[in-house]
């Protein structure tokens, strides 16, 4: 049964995908964690100022390592869908290795309109939004069968 209704190539997506795809660079909180993550040290030089001493140079080590990006992609799901049946059915579709699926709900809004026959009301669909985060180096091309 297939639960992926369709890709989300939205512009507010692809601003999340294209976020998502560059590489972080982030500190280490202590020099444990820094020898574990692989961090590089840095000396940074700063200036304190103070009423009763007046200015003075200090010096503080700090530890910056690089975080590999992992690419997200939307995808609008069938409501009946979970979370593992979605991770299943994109790895199979687009080979590639899923680490992280968000979902969210959204309820089918109430919608009226005035027309020449009258007030016209309606509703629009409920559905269900997955965001799927790839293993780093793994991506979707949605415009390869173009």
């Amino acid at each position: 049964m297939t639960f992926i209704v369709k890709p989300l190539v939205t512009e507010k997506m692809t601003k999340i995908t294209d976020k998502s795809s560059v590489d972080k660079q982030l500190r280490a909180l202590n020099p444990a964690a820094a020898e574990r993550l692989g961090a590089k040290e840095e000396k940074v030089s700063y200036t304190v100022k103070s009423k009763n001493k007046g200015e003075r140079q200090k010096e503080k080590t700090i530890y910056t390592y690089t975080k590999p990006a992992c690419r997200k992609y939307g995808f609008i799901v069938k409501p009946e869908a979970n979370k593992l049946e979605i991770k299943k059915e994109i790895e199979e579709l687009y080979n590639v290795t899923v680490l992280d699926v968000n979902t969210m709900k959204y309820v089918g809004k109430r919608q009226s309109r005035y027309t020449r026959a009258g007030l016209l009301r309606g509703q629009k669909n409920a559905y269900k939004k997955a965001i799927v985060t790839l293993k780093a180096g793994d991506e979707i091309d949605f415009y390869s069968n173009i």
